[in-house]
């Protein structure tokens, strides 16, 4: 399972796609904390909060994290590279997590190099230090736990197909509907009386709980149950090919 893992993470920085994506996502966040005019311009709020990163990578991620595991299922099938693994002493399961860890390594070796823009505001704070690292903390804490959803959806949509594109579409349109799709479906004004309980389906309302600085339970148990929902559901399309 590690091999697998190992050869998953070297394959991706074994071409310029690789690169491409992560320096794309940090271009991205960089330009529109620092550099474009805005009210996610950190300049421009007049506060030292990273707040606006927060808000901004969700919908950064959508495409990021898509991006990253379009082709961890999709392009084995295609190149007929798929059965041959599944082939190899590893069981379906063994194999779903290499993939999916790697995913997560990946968009976690994105995420580390803004740390820079913690220590940016916190010398460029007045005083010196003037951020809440607590709440900065818990807030990369959710960033994580929300990649790995999107990991587990991007892997999921990647074995319905065997083309790399369509797997990307549906990785993004999947996890657009998981982050906002739930709330959109409370502000019809047609389920009165469970609009809490709907929106609690969804990742938004979570992924803003754990951003607070506040490690709740039930939080950390939704990431997990959700994350192993489509994992489960990659493992039952891998299997439905041997029905």
């Amino acid at each position: 399972m590690y091999s697998l893992l190992k050869k998953e993470i070297i394959a991706f920085f074994s071409s310029l796609t690789g690169y491409i994506v992560i320096i794309v996502f940090l271009a991205a966040n960089s330009l529109l904390l620092w550099i474009i005019p805005g009210n996610y311009n950190i300049f421009d709020i007049g506060y030292a909060s990273l707040e606006p990163f927060f808000e901004i990578s969700p919908w950064v991620f959508l495409f990021l994290v898509s991006a990253v595991s379009m082709k961890m299922i999709a392009e084995e099938k295609r190149l007929g590279t798929f059965d041959l693994l599944l082939s190899k002493p590893l069981s379906e399961t063994q194999i779903i997590l290499a993939k999916y860890f790697a995913i997560v390594t990946l968009v976690l070796i994105s995420i580390i190099p803004t740390i820079i823009f913690f220590f940016s505001l916190y010398f460029l704070g007045n005083p010196v230090g003037n951020i809440d690292v607590g709440g900065t903390a818990g807030s990369y804490i959710g960033l994580f736990f929300l990649a790995s959803i999107y990991a587990a959806i991007g892997l999921f949509a990647s074995s319905l197909t065997d083309n790399q594109i369509i797997a990307f579409v549906l990785s993004v349109i999947l996890s657009l509907i998981m982050y906002i799709g739930f709330d959109a479906i409370t502000s019809l004004n047609v389920f009165y009386g469970h609009e809490y309980f709907i929106s609690q389906l969804g990742i938004n309302e979570h992924y803003k709980s754990i951003s607070r600085g506040v490690i709740d339970l039930k939080d950390v148990v939704y990431f997990l149950s959700a994350a192993a929902l489509f994992l489960v559901s990659t493992r039952t399309v891998i299997q439905s090919r041997r029905w």
